[in-house]
């Protein structure tokens, strides 16, 4: 969330930051008013705590001197005042637990250098990658789900029958394609990234600290007898991995990375593409994250950049770099760098990394801090995450590019050995 007292010192540099991103101000004055109460709450709170210590002190002189009628004064009026500061308390309790679900709803501050514009429309294309839309033969121009069906390595309607539409069913090379790509993601960053395993379920304030709740609920499965969540991705564990700790500043950064299983309902997605892997309910993907100094953040955001692209390069698979404008990044995120593939049999671009820098918004949910070495006390770090590889659409892309004249499907070099030293795919190997 937004340091609260951001809202004190600074109301109008936060209105304009939000601004950029279609936030009425008319949501941060109330918030400044609700910190401004709580403040003023809390103040008058100590008046009346110093006023009662005082109080109790000269209830106790007047006793010791025999004054009972001035001993008895003083204690009404501190029995009254004690119960007045109750009534503060509760009402500054109050106030705090209101600010805390505004500034819960308020999305982070957008960086300076984030361009500018309200919707995707507004995305600047930084640079492309190995596109040459005159490159591709009739045979790339096939959609997935239709290699897939041919080959026996993607049964949408199994999937479908077993637990209804968009969670597709992956069999013979087509799983063994699933599990190939997370394992070569894994092994590209093994040389910087500690390898976590998380939970799957997590409770609602891990959700909480990555914004994913309250704002994004109806995208979520909740599993309501257990009071757990189904992750949509592994950024929202790793990021709650140093909730309410503080770290010391000589292991920053601190690199972590995930392969799990992956939950979205897609709420939002009535009207859009959902055929073959465009939008599924559950997918397979490696997530790349990082704990940072505010100093550390920018090199470790493009650190990941880097490692997300090396992937898609290995691969050999065309790419472009977007650059989000303020309108159009997620919540809790400062600036984000969106990596698309092409599609040749879908003729689409799809989104296959966001690649995001978060400031202190995550972590300041979360309470992650580290000890300063050179300026003393604790500070909030900063956090930056992205995907290394999800599975759907680089699996679809792929199918489709590497797509022969023949039906079958070529792998990549780097994927060869987890496949046996196999070349390729093809309906006599679909189950290898």
């Amino acid at each position: 969330m937004i340091d609260p007292r951001r809202l004190r010192t600074e109301p109008e540099v936060v209105k304009a930051a939000l601004a950029r991103r279609g936030v009425d101000p008319a949501e941060v004055d109330r918030a400044v008013a609700v910190e401004a109460r709580e403040r003023a709450a809390k103040a008058r709170g100590d008046e009346l705590r110093a006023r009662v210590n005082a109080l109790s002190k000269e209830v106790g002189q007047a006793r010791r001197a025999g004054d009972s009628a001035t001993a008895e004064a003083l204690a009404a009026e501190s029995r009254a005042l004690g119960d007045e500061q109750k009534a503060v308390v509760a009402e500054a309790e109050a106030a705090a637990a209101e600010l805390r679900d505004l500034l819960l709803d308020l999305p982070n501050l957008p960086a300076p250098d984030c361009p500018d514009g309200l919707g995707a429309d507004d995305n600047v294309v930084v640079r492309v990658e190995g596109y040459d839309p005159g490159a591709y033969g009739p045979h790339q121009r096939v959609p997935h789900w239709e290699v897939g069906a041919e080959l026996g390595i993607l049964d949408l309607e199994r999937g479908a029958k077993l637990s209804g539409s968009m969670f597709p069913m992956y069999r013979g090379g087509g799983a063994r394609l699933v599990r190939a790509l997370c394992q070569f993601a894994l092994d590209l960053n093994r040389d910087a990234f500690e390898e976590v395993r998380p939970p799957t379920l997590v409770r609602t304030e891990t959700m909480v600290s990555t914004g994913h709740l309250p704002k994004f609920a109806d995208d979520a499965y909740h599993l309501e007898r257990d009071g757990l969540w189904a992750i949509p991705t592994a950024e929202v564990p790793l990021t709650s991995m140093g909730r309410d700790e503080i770290m010391a500043e000589a292991d920053l950064p601190l690199r972590l990375m995930a392969h799990s299983a992956c939950y979205r309902r897609e709420a939002g997605s009535a009207g859009r593409d959902t055929r073959g892997l465009l939008r599924v309910h559950e997918f397979d993907k490696v997530e790349i994250l990082a704990y940072a100094t505010p100093e550390q953040a920018a090199a470790a955001h493009l650190d990941l950049l880097r490692r997300a692209e090396a992937a898609l390069q290995a691969l050999g698979l065309p790419y472009r770099v977007l650059d989000l404008c303020a309108g159009d990044l997620g919540a809790s995120s400062a600036r984000t760098f969106d990596l698309e593939v092409y599609s040749p049999g879908c003729d689409m671009w799809l989104e296959v990394s966001s690649v995001s820098w978060f400031g202190d918004y995550q972590a300041r949910r979360a309470n992650v801090r580290y000890r300063r070495v050179v300026e003393g006390g604790t500070a909030v770090v900063h956090t930056v995450n992205g995907s290394a590889l999800a599975v759907p659409r680089v699996w679809a892309a792929l199918v489709e590019t590497c797509r022969r004249p023949d039906g079958s499907v070529s792998l990549p070099a780097v994927l060869r050995p987890y496949f046996g030293g196999a070349e390729a795919i093809s309906r006599s190997r679909a189950g290898a």
